[in-house]
């Protein structure tokens, strides 16, 4: 069987605010069909590492590597890695005086440069895997979370990322609404989309990782297999952790 392939680089990441250091150089390798879920107490870096992948924070140190380029590199432009990398927030971010089929259908227009036609095509087959498709007239300000949540994943999976990120996706949702969008994510672990998923549903962590890191004041304190991390944690502070949670 053939050597997986490195989709992502990070070494040495570090970033602080206001002379606090919230990643004190982290290392990650990320490889095609890796499922890899982020998770540690608030405040421990989470949200920012992804930020930081992403370049929605720009890191204080440290590589961040994509098909042999580093990003981190001040006379590279982001551009490609934003086609490259889709991201899901906890809020959604959609144009909410737009249709559903707008709001997936706008950044390949206007990024990729596609024409109508084959911008509506990618739209309504990415809507299509999210359960959305008969939403495509409808506003996107008329939905509920939920639904926009499904919707912004599909707008994500319309540039065709090599890999996808999501910080807390369910975090902004009713509880009801939670399980929808986790089952989304789910169909799509299962199909080998490469992802790093920040969450706080440890349930949902275990049953979709290939791995777990597991962070605390800003340092990867565990990384393992799911089963290997939830079962025999190494560190007294991954299992104070995990204790609170009944899985």
């Amino acid at each position: 069987m053939d050597e997986k392939t490195c989709v992502l680089r990070v070494r040495g990441l570090e970033k602080s605010f206001d002379g606090d250091p919230v990643l004190r150089g982290i290392d990650l390798d990320v490889y095609q069909g890796d499922v890899i879920s982020v998770i540690g107490p608030s405040g421990s870096g989470k949200s920012t590492l992804i930020r930081c992948i992403d370049f929605l924070e720009e890191p204080d140190r440290g590589s961040v590597i994509l098909d042999g380029t580093d990003y981190a590199d001040p006379s590279v432009s982001l551009k490609l890695l934003h086609e490259k990398v889709g991201m899901v927030f906890q809020s959604f971010n959609l144009f909410a005086n737009r249709t559903v089929l707008e709001n997936c259908t706008l950044p390949l227009t206007t990024v990729k440069r596609l024409d109508r036609k084959t911008a509506r095509a990618i739209a309504l087959e990415n809507l299509e895997k999210v359960g959305m498709a008969s939403f495509q007239h409808r506003d996107a300000s008329g939905l509920s979370g939920g639904q926009r949540q499904r919707v912004a994943i599909a707008r994500a999976l319309c540039m065709e990322p090599q890999l996808m990120l999501f910080d807390e996706p369910t975090s902004a949702l009713d509880p009801e609404m939670v399980g929808e969008v986790l089952e989304v994510v789910k169909s799509l672990a299962q199909k080998g989309t490469t992802m790093i998923v920040v969450s706080h549903e440890m349930a949902f962590v275990r049953s979709i990782s290939t791995r777990v890191l597991f962070l605390d004041k800003g340092v990867i304190e565990e990384e393992a297999q799911p089963q290997k991390l939830f079962t025999e944690p190494r560190s007294e502070r991954v299992r104070e952790f995990l204790s609170r949670y009944m899985i």
